[in-house]
């Protein structure tokens, strides 16, 4: 079984991000960059299933410049065998990110795609359901637990009334949430390794695809700072801020 994952290149989370003065976007200047969390998960799950004899092969993808190679070998590092960038130097939209995504799965043609649930930085949440669109492949959103079954993969999913499992056949997409795994640490012998594994670079145009997007960023405002608490005697003064100040009761 082939499993291509795809992962983004975005802020790091430890990073307390500035906007720039203008506020036109987000303060890119000397900012440490990293793998998304979510996709280090799916990362981490898919090199899982390989250590289980589930997966014979392991394939990253990225999307971007050619600073997200640093990325990609980050994920190379973690286990993966081979990377996929796909080079553009604008930042495409989630539709073109997953019209993207569908040209390399019909060359790769991989018998499961993982991807992170949504980016930190877009916070959108909609290249794994719109790929699954696209394709017209099977797919499983917020996995929280993922079983590889013969042709099928099981996935239990956090949904806003508890657990919902699902039996999708494969070829299938599964987007992952937290608690699927807790991702490892790429130690240097791997990372040493990671320099010397294939790394392929393709251009949208080899994938027939125009990349633009339909979101218009007007300005980016940092958010406002909170104000401090303060301490309450007892239970009735409590009760009469949250009454009379707050007005919340």
């Amino acid at each position: 079984m082939k499993v291509l994952v795809a992962v983004k290149r975005v802020i790091d989370y430890n990073v307390k991000v500035r906007v720039k003065a203008d506020q036109s976007d987000v303060d890119l200047a000397n900012v440490k960059m990293a793998l998304n969390p979510f996709c280090e998960i799916a990362v981490e799950e898919a090199v899982r299933l390989k250590e289980q004899n589930h997966a014979d092969e392991v394939v990253v993808v990225s999307i971007g410049p050619k600073a997200v190679q640093e990325q990609l070998r980050t994920a190379l590092a973690l286990g993966a065998d081979r990377a996929i960038q796909v080079e553009t130097d604008s930042m495409p939209d989630s539709l073109s990110v997953a019209k993207l995504l569908k040209e390399v799965i019909a060359k790769e043609e991989p018998d499961l795609v993982i991807l992170g649930k949504q980016s930190i930085d877009a916070d959108n949440n909609q290249t794994g359901q719109m790929l699954g669109a696209l394709t017209g492949m099977p797919q499983g959103t917020f996995a929280s637990k993922l079983v590889v079954e013969d042709s099928a993969v099981s996935v239990t999913r956090e949904v806003d009334g508890g657990l919902q499992t699902l039996r999708l056949k494969l070829p299938a997409i599964v987007t992952t949430d937290l608690r699927l795994n807790e991702p490892r640490y790429a130690s240097l012998p791997n990372i040493m390794k990671a320099k010397r594994k294939p790394l392929d670079v393709m251009s949208t145009d080899d994938l027939g695809v125009t990349v633009g997007s339909k979101v218009e960023l007007l300005k980016v405002e940092t958010p406002p700072e909170r104000s401090a608490g303060v301490k309450v005697a007892d239970v009735a003064e409590l009760v009469d801020k949250l009454k009379n100040e707050a007005k919340v009761l």
